[in-house]
């Protein structure tokens, strides 16, 4: 017994002992120094896990966060790919749960890139968690965690794709390999399909596009979209054009027979416009004209019959007969007969017995009383029209302060009109079949000075070399010309003395080694204009500027590498070419007048457009905002109009017009040409599309390269208006027939990006389409260019017409005929305007009357304000020489004038009469 005692006390000391132990074990590892393996396991209700870990991506090298939570739970840990994660590396928060009154831990771990890169084994990086409590262990789900990324090519790109209208369209698209796998959207034109709302197209699981009927408004460009958590990937654009196959039209009623009398034939025809084809779409088969042979009966002209018997004698003395056109009758469109079908005579043999004398003296009576009342109704309005005319001119003659009228608009129209030429376009071998083209004799129109065509002068005028053109007007007369003034039509001789003291050096000014396009000529004090031909680029020197003792050589510069201009913040583009004109030390009396063509659509809500000059330390500065109405300036005067700037300066130098875009809605014109060339393959015909800066130098570029590689201008240019809206620029090419050509590479639609067409800054974009014909015989060309801008404006180029670019040659012209306005009318109208006058009467009527109503005060710090506004005028009118617009305003302000005179003695007479 007392054994048996003894063994069951030494079984509980070591139960005790054990249960000692493990709690020891327990509490160390609750210290830290313990391992999760350690801790005991009671049977019973596992924690119940409120949080699990869940799979995470990593995203470049971005650590993940796991996050675990359970109750009721002494402890938690994580264990990931089998191994336990250290306490330390653990954080972890409790709490007491007020409704149920458990105890709840909350354990997160960071897992980083270069643990998931480290780790190397048959599965993912994986994790779970293992919590424990008082009555034993519970284990969460397995989370992954996988580095994210997206490579940059598509598995498959989709296709182009020509098919037939109602065809089914499928194209393919297989995105890039990706972790999470990408998913994948469609772009039509930019536009995601999702939100077209649009039942026929068809986006499937397997990310293939199908259209189960194919429209024409489902021609478009496509483009796959691969998206997921790392990266957004573009799959290469495919360009769907939908087709129409041409259908006949009904026949036509057959045509009359082509032969009035006998075997002819007769023909009806049929059009292939039922539907006509589209895009490329195929030519209806079959004859287009039906033939087959007819039998029109042969005309007979008619004959007379025999006249009848004379009738009876009349009570007028008469008797008649007649005969009838039925000997035949006319048939089948034949003649009638030639005479007459009735005839008269006297009957008595001119002894008729009927008398006229009760009517005679009244018929004589009454022709002499209307003699009277015309010949005296005559007389009476010459006298009126007299009197009228002689009361007018006395009228104006007295209310005029010139003594007639001041302004004659004949002055400046007669004997100074501007002319038109016509030109002839030839045609061009080169055209694929240039006898199939349109008629293209229509004559281009050319005005002077922009472009100076001697040829065309020594035609009209050689022939005469003695001829003056006369001139006397009663404007010249009331302006104090008493004698007629006389402008030879031959040109003043250009060679003049020059002055000893001046240097002539332009090397002062322009940048050495770099590429331009010069002009240079001798200047006295008659004056001239210096011309960049086919630039849109001239410089005025007014009579008078250089003194009577003294000539200049002046010069004027174009840049023609990339523009030094520094924009401001990268926002400005610039609107026309660099511009420098000198030399350096050049002295003027008077400012020069500077046209600088440009590309905006002017509108002071969308453009912020300034002039800058090059400082002499190759620096550019802002001289004038040309938008701003508030800013004044004495040193310089812009005039800003659809195409072109002009610019009173006084100071040589490098001028540049640059401008910022304000809104979204401000317009860059663009000009858009496609030429065209065979290749060295006789079989190959090159096209290439042009978009440049709507500006005639920047034009010009492109008809110099495109000379030199013989291409020739197959459309007229047309103008996009190029929006800042940042969307980009596609060109595609249309109906190419088929069956007759191929488009090598095939790519049908090219793009320029918005930076590129928004910067272009005067140098031309282009792109390029390569055909190939199939047969030798194919001998005609026809197609469409379509040029848009996404989400903006669209133009279409036609290639079915040749035009031979008209060049000039001749850059400056002294003297009288370099001005509209004649010299000795130029200094009468700065003689009467630039002196004030008490009724207003001065230069700044005039700017007003020629719509110069801003920063009056520049030309008030002129020597002559009036010369300035007429020089302002020659620069922004030389392309048209509209004289009548200045005779227009010159009118105006005489009747105003007049009407003041008027107005002066009623006043007068209302004093006195107070």
């Amino acid at each position: 017994m007392f054994s048996f005692c003894g063994q069951r006390s030494r079984l509980l000391i070591a139960a005790f002992i054990a249960a000692f132990t493990l709690h020891l074990r327990f509490m160390a590892r609750i210290a830290g120094d313990a391992t999760p393996d350690s801790l005991p396991s009671v049977p019973g209700t596992l924690p119940h896990f409120l949080l699990e870990p869940e799979d995470a991506y990593i995203i470049k090298s971005n650590p993940v966060k796991l996050n675990c939570r359970a109750a009721p739970a002494l402890q938690i840990f994580f264990k990931c790919n089998g191994e336990w994660v250290h306490q330390n590396e653990h954080s972890s928060r409790e709490f007491i749960d007020d409704g149920t009154g458990l105890k709840i831990r909350e354990v997160a771990i960071n897992v980083s890139r270069q643990q998931v890169e480290d780790f190397h084994g048959p599965e993912d990086y994986w994790c779970l968690c293992v919590a424990w409590s008082h009555l034993g262990t519970s284990k969460s789900r397995k989370a992954t965690v996988r580095i994210a990324y997206l490579r940059k090519n598509f598995e498959q790109d989709p296709q182009g794709k020509e098919v037939p209208i109602n065809g089914m369209i499928v194209l393919h698209c297989r995105p890039p390999e990706g972790v999470p796998m990408a998913e994948v959207e469609w772009l039509k034109n930019e536009e995601l399909v999702s939100s077209l709302g649009d039942d026929n197209i068809d986006t499937r699981a397997d990310h293939n596009l199908i259209i189960n009927e194919a429209r024409l408004s489902d021609s478009a460009n496509y483009t796959c979209l691969a998206t997921n958590i790392v990266a957004k990937r573009r799959s290469a654009t495919a360009t769907v054009v939908v087709f129409v196959n041409g259908g006949w039209s009904l026949w036509t009623d057959w045509s009359p027979c082509n032969v009035n009398c006998g075997r002819g034939v007769q023909k009806r025809s049929r059009t292939c416009t039922n539907p006509a084809p589209l895009n490329g779409g195929a030519f209806c088969e079959g004859m287009s004209v039906q033939k087959t042979t007819c039998n029109a009966l042969c005309p007979v002209d008619g004959g007379w019959e025999e006249w009848s018997e004379w009738t009876t004698c009349s009570a007028q003395c008469e008797r008649q007969r007649a005969r009838e056109c039925s000997a035949p009758t006319p048939r089948h469109r034949g003649k009638m007969c030639d005479g007459v079908s009735q005839a008269s005579e006297n009957c008595t043999g001119g002894m008729c017995t009927q008398s006229s004398s009760l009517t005679e003296p009244k018929s004589t009576s009454m022709e002499g009383t209307n003699d009277v009342a015309l010949y005296s109704g005559l007389a009476a309005g010459v006298v009126a029209v007299t009197v009228l005319v002689v009361a007018v001119m006395l009228y104006r003659k007295s209310q005029s302060e010139y003594g007639v009228d001041v302004i004659d608009s004949s002055a400046l129209t007669g004997g100074f009109q501007s002319f038109n030429f016509k030109t002839t376009r030839q045609g061009n071998p080169l055209l694929l079949n240039s006898s199939m083209q349109p008629d293209i004799t229509v004559g281009q129109t050319y005005s002077s000075p922009i472009c100076f065509q001697d040829s065309i002068d020594k035609e009209l005028f050689d022939t005469l070399p003695d001829i003056k053109v006369k001139v006397q007007s009663s404007f010249m007369v009331s302006l104090g010309v008493s004698e007629r003034a006389e402008y030879h039509v031959k040109s003043h001789p250009e060679t003049f003395p020059r002055a000893l003291d001046r240097e002539y050096s332009t090397a002062d000014t322009v940048s050495p080694g770099r590429a331009h396009m010069k002009t240079t000529d001798i200047f006295n004090h008659l004056g001239g204009r210096l011309v960049l031909p086919n630039t849109g680029v001239s410089l005025l020197v007014s009579h008078g500027a250089i003194s009577e003792d003294t000539s200049w050589e002046m010069y004027m510069v174009i840049n023609q590498r990339d523009s030094s201009v520094q924009t401001e913040e990268g926002c400005e583009v610039l609107l026309g070419p660099e511009v420098t004109y000198g030399p350096a030390g050049l002295d003027l009396s008077f400012p020069v007048a500077m046209t600088i063509a440009h590309c905006a659509e002017v509108n002071a809500e969308n453009w912020k457009i300034r002039l800058k000059r090059q400082t002499q330390d190759r620096k550019w500065e802002v001289r004038t905002d040309i938008m701003s109405v508030e800013e004044e300036s004495t040193s310089y005067y812009c005039l800003l109009d659809f195409s072109s700037c002009h610019v009173l300066l006084s100071q040589p130098g490098s001028y540049a017009l640059v401008g910022q875009a304000l809104t979204e809605a401000a317009v860059k014109r663009m000009k858009l040409a496609v030429f065209g060339s065979m290749e060295t393959n006789s079989m190959d015909y090159s096209l290439r599309v042009y978009c440049v800066d709507d500006t005639p130098y920047a034009f010009q570029g492109v008809v110099n390269s495109e000379r030199s590689k013989g291409g020739v201008l197959l459309e007229e240019p047309k103008i996009l208006l190029f929006r800042g809206n940042t969307f980009s620029l596609q060109v595609s090419i249309q109906d190419v027939p088929q069956f007759l050509w191929n488009i090598k590479p095939f790519t049908t639609c090219q793009e320029f990006s918005f930076s590129q067409v928004w910067r272009s800054n005067q140098q031309p974009l282009h792109c390029a389409f390569s055909l190939e014909r199939y047969s030798p015989a194919t001998t005609q060309l026809s197609c469409k260019i379509s040029v848009r801008q996404v989400k903006g404006h669209e133009q279409m180029l036609q290639v079915y017409t040749s035009v031979v670019e008209v060049s000039c040659t001749v850059t400056s012209q002294t003297g009288a005929k370099a001005f509209k306005i004649p010299l000795s009318i130029h200094q009468r109208i700065c003689n009467t305007f630039d002196t004030a006058t008490a009724k207003g009467k001065d230069w700044q009527l005039l700017a007003q009357k020629l719509h110069i109503e801003r920063n009056l005060s520049y030309f008030a710090n002129q020597r002559s304000p009036c010369a300035a506004i007429l020089s302002l005028w020659e620069a922004q009118h030389q392309d048209n020489g509209d004289l009548d617009s200045l005779a227009s305003a010159l009118e105006e302000i005489g009747r105003i004038h007049s009407k003041s005179h008027l107005r002066i003695p009623e006043e007068s007479e209302a004093d006195v009469n107070q």
